[in-house]
């Protein structure tokens, strides 16, 4: 479905999932405000430059940061419409005393970003008269597994964060959902995993997809779930 009328954020822009979404984006004519630590862009051909927009070393756990931000995208093009956050973080260890540190780290980069972008965005989108937030949760916010304690408490602090978005701004035509993917097939996971069966993992295109469609006007219907994207049938 066309969103020419659309200007997403997407942040981790620069990465395996975020540079699919918002190439995938820009593709299908929405204006796209990139937002990464790297300046790596992504594949820019059959696209027009002055319809994408970088922004790089934001810390998005800094209110201040992703002020500016939003502030820069209503700028270069009238309005924020969507949110599409990529940004996380993956780490394991058992309830010990030595988890704390990790507690902190897992806490900031997945629940702490995931609240400050929203937080940020909805002011915008409620000037503009609609909006679409999409987060990137994990199955383990759902149920936690060993090792899992910090990774599963953030993910589980973003779903629960989208589905108190989606009943906040309903009336506002403000939808907010999270995808709970499985392994993505990225060559980091490969170089990590070189023995597992890669041929079921998910490719970042196909979660891509999902995305899309619900930052796009179609993605209207759907707002507070949790969206499992976890295998290719």
């Amino acid at each position: 479905m066309a969103m020419t009328d659309d200007c997403v954020i997407v942040t981790g822009a620069a990465g395996n999932l975020g540079s699919v979404v918002a190439r995938m984006l820009a593709m299908r004519g929405a204006q796209v405000v990139c937002v990464d630590r790297s300046e790596r862009a992504f594949d820019m051909a059959g696209i027009d430059p002055a319809r994408v927009m970088w922004i790089s070393g934001a810390d998005l756990s800094e209110k201040s940061a992703m002020d500016q931000v939003v502030a820069g995208a209503q700028a270069r093009f009238g309005r924020v419409t969507g949110l599409v956050n990529t940004v996380g973080g993956f780490a394991t260890g058992r309830v010990t005393g030595d988890a704390l540190d990790q507690w902190d780290l897992m806490m900031t980069l997945n629940a702490k970003v995931a609240l400050v972008t929203s937080a940020c965005v909805l002011p915008a989108m409620q000037a503009a008269g609609r909006g679409r937030i999409v987060h990137i949760a994990a199955q383990p916010g759902l149920k936690a597994g060993a090792g899992q304690a910090a990774y599963a408490a953030s993910k589980a602090a973003v779903i629960r964060l989208v589905e108190a978005i989606a009943a906040e701004h309903r009336a506002d035509r403000i939808t907010a959902n999270c995808i709970l993917p499985g392994t993505i097939d990225t060559p980091a996971n490969r170089a990590a995993m070189p023995n597992a069966g890669a041929d079921v993992w998910i490719p970042p295109a196909a979660i891509a997809e999902v995305i899309a469609f619900l930052v796009s006007p179609a993605g209207a219907v759907v707002t507070g779930a949790a969206i499992p994207a976890t295998a290719l049938v």
